[in-house]
């Protein structure tokens, strides 16, 4: 079982990143430059794409909170899902 705060903690971290690789510049425009240099390409337009961006930050968070592949899958969509509830409550 999943703990509530190790849940929060991780979706936060899944919003955090995710948001930072499709939304902003990042320090020193390094993220924008990232993203520029991925172009049309398939990554590039996975960056372009805040919900796209965090199936795949959730990945590594989901695996250290699941104990079973049916449990991580649940986990998985979960934290994608919950961080893109956040980007819809923080959108300008």
């Amino acid at each position: 079982m999943v703990s509530p705060s190790g849940f929060i903690l991780c979706t936060l971290a899944v919003w955090r990143i995710g948001h930072l690789l499709s939304q902003e510049d990042g320090p020193f425009e390094l993220v924008i430059k990232f993203r520029k240099r991925l172009g049309q390409s398939f990554f590039g337009a996975l960056l372009d794409c805040f919900h796209c961006v965090t199936l795949w930050i959730a990945i590594p968070f989901t695996l250290l909170l699941a104990d079973t592949w049916l449990h991580g899958i649940i986990i998985w969509l979960a934290l994608s899902g919950a961080a893109s509830i956040l980007f819809k409550l923080t959108e300008k």
